[in-house]
């Protein structure tokens, strides 16, 4: 898997692709499943480390970085765009539409009703940032597809900020875990939802810490799908695997996970956005 990322530079002339944004390095999980699901298409990838994370910060705020973002990606040959990042799609998606109302952007966000749909109890947790609990479209999708069932909304401030670092074996990381997943088995859940696009990279210790009786689901095949849909409509030709990795913070994180995620040697670059 080639990752150039010098291939596109401003005024070059690039093929149409996909590009894909996150608050920091979570996205890569939604990469990862892009690239299984669409092998031969171009991805560019945005972390915006220099910035993250998202979760405390307000919708005002978000949504400038999103938009800065999002021309930064269709300017490099975006014909698609994939929010990867349940924060920024719960607080700018819409901004995003409204700016550019005839590009496909898909975005992510917890997926209550495959969850209501997997409990055996009734009872089932979110585990999101801050931003995403809060946020008016998470609210809705609660009150449209939640039913009778009880939802625990358990944010997790700080497990960004680790898993940003790169580091997984952390061990502030796991402290910050243990806290959390003991008050989501508080909640009696049995199925568990990974609302942050981070959290898949550490989804074996949450199932660890969770117990073999509790469900953990994640959206990242979802969207890929979706993405896949909306790619396939445009009807626009294949032009190579490459991966393009930018960082608005220190590329070595995002390097060092990109390479996880994709199971092959990446490079990132640092650009200023």
């Amino acid at each position: 898997m080639d990752s150039n990322p010098s291939a596109s530079s401003p005024g070059a002339e690039v093929p149409p692709g996909i590009g894909v944004f996150d608050s920091g390095v979570g996205g890569l999980t939604v990469l990862r499943a892009l690239r299984s699901a669409l092998p031969d298409t171009p991805l560019h990838y945005v972390a915006d480390s220099g910035h993250a994370p998202y979760g405390p910060k307000s919708t005002e705020a978000i949504v400038a970085r999103c938009l800065a973002i999002g021309e930064h990606l269709i300017a490099h040959g975006a014909a698609l765009i994939v929010v990867a990042c349940n924060t920024a799609t719960a607080h700018a998606v819409a901004a995003l539409r409204a700016r550019w109302p005839a590009l496909p952007i898909v975005g992510i966000e917890p997926g209550i009703k495959p969850a209501v749909q997997a409990t055996r109890n009734g009872r089932i947790a979110v585990m999101a940032t801050q931003a995403t609990v809060n946020s008016e479209r998470y609210r809705q999708l609660i009150a449209t597809h939640g039913g009778t069932v009880h939802v625990h909304s358990q944010a997790c401030p700080g497990l960004v900020d680790r898993i940003e670092t790169g580091h997984l074996d952390d061990a502030r990381l796991q402290e910050l875990l243990k806290t959390y997943t003991d008050a989501v088995k508080a909640s009696g859940a049995d199925t568990v939802l990974l609302g942050c696009t981070h959290y898949p990279f550490i989804q074996d210790r949450i199932e660890a810490l969770l117990g073999p009786e509790v469900t953990v689901l994640n959206t990242e095949g979802a969207v890929a799908r979706q993405a896949l849909k909306r790619w396939t409509e445009l009807g626009l030709s294949a032009h190579g695997a490459s991966v393009r990795l930018e960082s608005t913070g220190d590329p070595a994180p995002l390097e060092r996970l990109a390479t996880l995620a994709l199971q092959a040697p990446q490079t990132a670059r640092q650009i200023d956005l």
